[in-house]
């Protein structure tokens, strides 16, 4: 399991320093989480892997699915929550959207345990069953391999992830080359080996090399083309729409008015985030009365602050009155004066040119006087 992860996204997520889930020594299941950011065009894709290390490894191995079980519904819990907030603007889309179930290439069909976990998970999640360590067989082993675990499957009514129907020809050629080879059987392997001149990822064996990326040797490029490329938005659809939706419904219809689950399971339908351990209800009530009062004092302090904006505008348009109606006042007194400077010229030029045509008349009349004698 820990050879193909590292070989599906082409990174060392376990390492010697972290070992994979078969190589550690717990004997009991738990669920472990790693992250792996993806890079491919450009685009960067942040995958959460999730393993059980310990599963099936008991010699009594009653109820080893329910840790597994337990982290599924704790994902949706956490989305329910997330989901009953006022605000939900972020919401961290942590759910399991589909689960890779090894089977062991026994070549006998599926053991009762796979059956029981597989029943007991597939209402809650997307299985995709694989073979692991595909190359243990021969190919006619391994197609009749996959011909029995399809029966079988058929057989208990379990329900394995359904590719989607489409009207494209060519995209239900590939889904129903998918659903053919079905359960998908697959090789591991970081180990690069040159066969006939090429590089390939694969395993030496002494009759020859089984290459992972080879459709004819095992089925690994079609697992991972189809988890990164062609179904990942329809894995995250089918778990929102049908697994999350059931989960939800079975939750809110146990609901009473007092938020108590009445489920076999008696508790309460959220984790308590409080003492008195809140109710969702009463949870989103109170998160509403807390964001009416947030909203109310931001109300009050954009009021504050607008009216303090009006006063200081109002003000400075009183200032600017002011200093315009002096500016006026002052143009007025100083027109004033030059008018009554200009009305004083005017006098004075009149009074001037009064004296001057006074002595003007007088010196004609002078003239005048004096050529009446010369003439007598």
């Amino acid at each position: 399991m820990s050879t193909l992860i590292n070989s599906l996204f082409l990174t060392d997520l376990y390492s010697p320093e972290y070992p994979g889930p078969s190589h550690r020594i717990k004997k009991t299941v738990q669920v472990e989480q790693s992250k792996v950011l993806v890079k491919e065009g450009g685009v960067q894709l942040l995958l959460t892997i999730v393993d059980t290390p310990g599963f099936g490894d008991a010699v009594d191995n009653s109820n080893c699915w329910q840790p597994v079980i337990d982290y599924i519904d704790s994902k949706f819990e956490d989305y329910l929550n997330a989901e009953s907030r006022v605000n939900r603007r972020q919401m961290p889309d942590n759910r399991v959207h589909c689960c890779l179930y090894f089977i062991a290439p026994s070549g006998h069909g599926l053991k009762p345990l796979d059956i029981e976990f597989m029943k007991r998970l597939h209402e809650k999640v997307n299985i995709i069953p694989l073979i692991a360590k595909a190359d243990t067989m021969t190919p006619e082993e391994c197609q009749q391999f996959k011909k029995q675990i399809m029966k079988e499957i058929q057989e208990h009514k379990i329900k394995i992830y359904e590719f989607p129907e489409t009207d494209d020809e060519e995209e239900m050629k590939m889904v129903r080359k998918i659903k053919d080879r079905l359960p998908l059987a697959v090789v591991g392997s970081n180990t690069i080996i040159e066969v006939n001149g090429k590089r390939v990822r694969g395993r030496q064996y002494p009759w020859g090399v089984a290459e992972v990326e080879n459709g004819e040797h095992c089925d690994f490029t079609i697992l991972r083309n189809m988890l990164i490329r062609t179904h990942m938005q329809d894995l995250k659809d089918v778990t929102n729409n049908v697994h999350y939706e059931n989960y939800r419904s079975k939750k809110l219809a146990a609901v009473t008015y007092n938020g108590v689950d009445n489920n076999k399971n008696k508790g309460q339908l959220t984790k308590p985030e409080t003492a008195d351990g809140m109710s969702p209800l009463a949870q989103m009530e109170e998160e509403r009365r807390e964001h009416v009062a947030k909203m109310k004092k931001m109300e009050q302090e954009m009021e504050q602050v607008f009216e303090m904006k009006v006063k200081e505008k109002l003000q400075k348009l009183r200032d600017s009155e002011a200093e315009l109606q002096r500016r006026h006042e002052q143009m007025k007194k100083n027109l004033e004066a030059q008018h009554r400077e200009l009305e004083e010229k005017r006098h004075q030029h009149e009074e001037e040119k009064a004296g001057w045509e006074a002595q003007q008349r007088i010196l004609e009349q002078t003239l005048e006087k004096n050529k009446k004698k010369k003439i007598f």
